[in-house]
């Protein structure tokens, strides 16, 4: 009798891994999709692609789901060229022709603007996301976009978090579905279920194309990466934390906090504090 090939029994290996990853990634973005409202019957969906792992993954799974979806919509690919040295133009175009679908190349020299607008010693993160917000809604409103869906995940979520805490006094997330402040588009993030860390994993399986950012993401010193940091470490130590944060934003307790636009301490009185605390206490 032959013996087994060791290889073979790693393809099957890989390939059931794989496959693991994509079921827990659909069923992470359809929950979103589902627990918010994300994508209507009918909607025109634009997928921000910013070249990076977890934007291609968005575009991906979306079309993944796409396929079987109990509701029909349609996805538009759009990238920002923003002129950043060394940026390759045909890496996108490219990878969005393979896939057959309609999509949007924009190109606009915030890399400069962001430049001479920023401080020195200081991160041209704002600057630069103001830019590109802007001429993406912009984009949305011109091919008539119900929607405009962004790549964060779970650990930019509680990153986020933490940045306002730590460094704006504000309990504020990334929130899975908001109106812009002209009210005029729809924001979505239906990866916000998803971890990181399983993202990069798809990324590789998938060989996505990933271009590199050399105007944020290089930048030293940024805050963001410190955090990032200190919830990885947490993550090892004690594995479930950073997803407990995340879950802990939707299951808020007003009185138990100290906003008052939120909770009416002023007004509680002792009958109520009574009640309030019967109402806690488990039976």
């Amino acid at each position: 009798m032959p013996a087994a090939d060791p290889s073979r029994a790693d393809d099957r290996k890989h390939r059931y891994q794989d496959d693991k990853l994509l079921k827990r990634l659909r069923s992470q973005v359809g929950k979103a999709i589902a627990d918010f409202n994300l994508v209507e019957d009918g909607d025109r969906i634009m997928v921000c692609l910013s070249g990076g792992k977890d934007s291609y993954a968005l575009l991906d799974i979306l079309q993944n789901l796409q396929r079987a979806a109990p509701v029909g919509f349609e996805l538009i690919p759009v990238h920002l060229d923003q002129k950043q040295p060394g940026y390759p133009p045909q890496v996108l175009p490219d990878y969005l022709e393979g896939l057959g679908l309609p999509y949007h190349i924009l190109q606009e020299d915030t890399f400069s603007r962001a430049q001479a607008l920023t401080p020195e010693g200081k991160t041209t993160c704002a600057v630069c996301s103001r830019f590109r917000r802007g001429i993406l809604y912009a984009c949305a409103r011109r091919i008539g976009a119900t929607k405009i869906a962004l790549g964060h995940h779970l650990d930019d979520v509680v990153e986020t978090l933490f940045l306002n805490m730590f460094f704006g006094g504000r309990l504020k997330a990334m929130p899975p579905k908001l109106k812009s402040d002209d009210g005029r588009n729809i924001v979505i993030r239906p990866l916000f279920y998803c971890r990181e860390q399983d993202l990069a994993r798809w990324a590789t399986h998938r060989r996505f194309p990933i271009i590199p950012c050399n105007l944020c993401g290089s930048q030293e010193n940024l805050q963001r990466q410190v955090i990032k940091e200190m919830l990885q470490r947490w993550d090892r130590e004690s594995p479930g934390r950073v997803r407990n944060i995340a879950r802990s934003l939707s299951r808020v307790v007003p009185s138990h906090l100290s906003d008052v636009e939120l909770f009416d301490f002023a007004g509680l009185n002792r009958d109520e504090g009574l009640l309030a605390l019967l109402e806690l206490s488990p039976r």
